[in-house]
């Protein structure tokens, strides 16, 4: 049986995985009702493993939003990472699966002040800000807390870009490492995210320069010795348009870090906060074809609409940023088409502007066929609605 992708990039399976892996994760999900996420975690753990290889120094603050499956988690927990929490409920499920809150950062920066409160009651210590008021919060509900400030980034060369909601410009940084004394927290670090599957690794350049020049402010006129530098995550997945390796990334890192602290000295912490990098390579969501169909006769390319769409899980298909490899069964002349999810909302069309092929023919794909979306074990199950059109929330199955 073949399988067909983008024409554009008609590349082999094995770009992705081993068919051998394919075929074993195929088979697993048979019987099973579809849609559905299948999660292997031995790709997980050598994801841990090879940014402990290319990055020995910094410490892992796995983004638990990325892929917060109990399973997924609790790898991770015994592989030795620590945690970047965004809410009172990862929290919980942290405390749930025996994750000692010293190994948590509350990492995210539009927080309650009773949930900060909870957090220190439950014995975390790191939290990030980027504004005045949520300091202030920080202070009266974890006073004496270390507090790390983010930075705000363009996210350029980022398939996802995580620009403007988050961070503060370097003036207002400075600001807040002065308050933060005032106040009672513990000035600890900067931090930045240079955006979501970020291909231009130019980008951790600009973000450590700016970093590295509060470092030496806050050293020589503020009289604060911050000890640590939060990177984000930004490392990649293996989705249809190519990036570099790990170890490339990790190369240039380094590079741009010895750069821009040198003179200064390197800080005494750094971290790291993957996410999509970690588990997106992991997953296999099965779907299956409802529907073939052409708006009209004289229609050049016809509409293919799957099991699942951009509510199912595939949310990050908006604006086709996010460009999973798709996997259709059958030969046959490649026709181009149209993906679309089964909602009734106009939206929920997944690729529109991008070519994708499928199969045609007698021996094509056809209604009721099962196809598989590569590169989807992060931001899909999380991202999953409730119950909309009435459907469930998208299933996970584990392969250990």
């Amino acid at each position: 049986m073949r399988y067909y992708v983008d024409d554009q990039y008609r590349f082999p399976l094995e770009t992705y995985m081993t068919s051998e892996r394919f075929e074993r994760m195929k088979k697993f999900a048979e019987g099973k009702e579809t849609p559905c996420l299948v999660i292997d975690l031995n790709v997980i753990k050598a994801k841990y493993e090879e940014l402990r290889t290319h990055l020995p120094f910094a410490k892992i603050f796995y983004a638990v939003k990325a892929n917060p499956n109990d399973e997924v988690v609790a790898l991770l927990r015994d592989l030795g990472s620590n945690f970047d929490v965004a809410t009172r409920f990862e929290l919980d499920q942290l405390l749930r699966l025996g994750v000692a809150p010293d190994r948590m950062s509350f990492g995210n920066t539009i927080k309650k002040e009773k949930d900060i409160a909870y957090f220190f009651e439950k014995g975390v210590r790191l939290f990030v800000t980027d504004s005045p008021s949520d300091l202030d919060k920080i202070a009266r509900a974890a006073p004496g807390s270390r507090v790390f400030f983010r930075l705000l980034t363009e996210g350029l060369g980022a398939d996802w870009p995580l620009s403007k909601k988050f961070g503060s410009h370097p003036d207002l940084a400075r600001q807040l490492i002065k308050m933060s004394v005032r106040l009672g927290v513990v000035p600890y670090g900067i931090s930045f995210h240079p955006g979501s599957q970020q291909r231009d690794v130019g980008s951790w350049s600009s973000a450590l320069t700016s970093v590295s020049q509060l470092f030496r402010w806050a050293k020589e006129e503020a009289h604060v010795e911050l000890k640590m530098i939060n990177m984000g995550g930004g490392f990649p997945a293996n989705y249809l348009e190519p990036t570099d390796s790990i170890a490339q990334y990790a190369d240039d890192i380094n590079r741009f870090l010895e750069t821009s602290f040198r003179g200064i000295g390197m800080p005494e912490e750094i971290i790291i906060e993957p996410g999509r990098s970690m588990t997106g390579d992991s997953g296999i969501i099965v779907s299956e074809i409802v529907n073939i169909a052409k708006k009209s006769m004289h229609d050049r390319y016809p509409w293919v609409f799957l099991d699942i769409g951009k509510f199912g899980g595939l949310i990050e298909t908006l604006d086709e940023a996010i460009k999973y490899p798709i996997y259709f069964p059958g030969s046959g002349k490649p026709q181009e088409i149209i993906i679309a999810g089964p909602t009734c909302d106009s939206m929920d069309i997944l690729y529109e502007k991008w070519t994708y092929n499928m199969p045609s023919g007698p021996q094509g794909a056809k209604i009721g066929d099962r196809v598989y979306i590569l590169t989807t074990g992060a931001y899909t199950q999380s991202y999953s609605s409730i119950y909309f059109n009435g459907f469930p929330p998208l299933d996970a199955y584990i392969i250990k």
